[in-house]
């Protein structure tokens, strides 16, 4: 069926984009880590994150999930950032704040991509004469990725600035 080989497609550029976070992770948590003691326990959080995802044989929907995870840690992170004056103003920290938020963007719009296309798939599944053949080879509707209840809530800034 062309609409799950869409699907499979796309759902390997978003896991692409995936891995770009993963291996920025490292070196945001190597460079952010010495000014933010105190914090160790969120850098422990996302370090484990990374490497379940990045086990092998991991599921589409293990990695939708560890990816909702890992984005409500990193920007955990990036709010604890602003708590630093001077990590704040590091070179280092800025250009790698400046290739997460590429990359998460990437990852948004590889989302996207990927929704639409498990939507039509979805869509195919449940039409005839699709949806017949489609039972007949064990085809299964499949997730898309959805924003966390975290996600949606607006961001305090007055915290931010306290």
């Amino acid at each position: 069926m062309l609409k799950k080989n869409q699907v499979e497609n796309i759902f390997a550029s978003v896991d692409t984009q995936l891995k770009k976070r993963y291996d920025l992770i490292p070196n945001l948590v190597a460079t952010v880590s010495k000014y933010m003691e105190h914090e160790k326990s969120l850098f422990t959080e996302v370090t484990k994150l990374r490497a379940d995802a990045n086990k092998p044989n991991i599921s589409d929907e293990k990695k939708i999930a560890l990816d909702s995870q890992v984005s409500s840690a990193l920007g955990s992170i990036m709010i604890a950032v602003e708590n630093y004056p001077d990590l704040k103003e590091n070179e280092n920290v800025m250009h790698l704040q400046a290739s997460l938020n590429e990359v998460e963007e990437q990852i948004s719009a590889s989302r996207r991509s990927y929704n639409q296309a498990v939507i039509d798939y979805n869509n195919a599944l449940e039409m005839i004469p699709t949806s017949s053949l489609a039972s007949a080879m064990n085809y299964a509707r499949k997730e898309v990725f959805e924003i966390s209840t975290q996600e949606r809530q607006n961001i305090n800034v007055k915290e931010l600035f306290n």
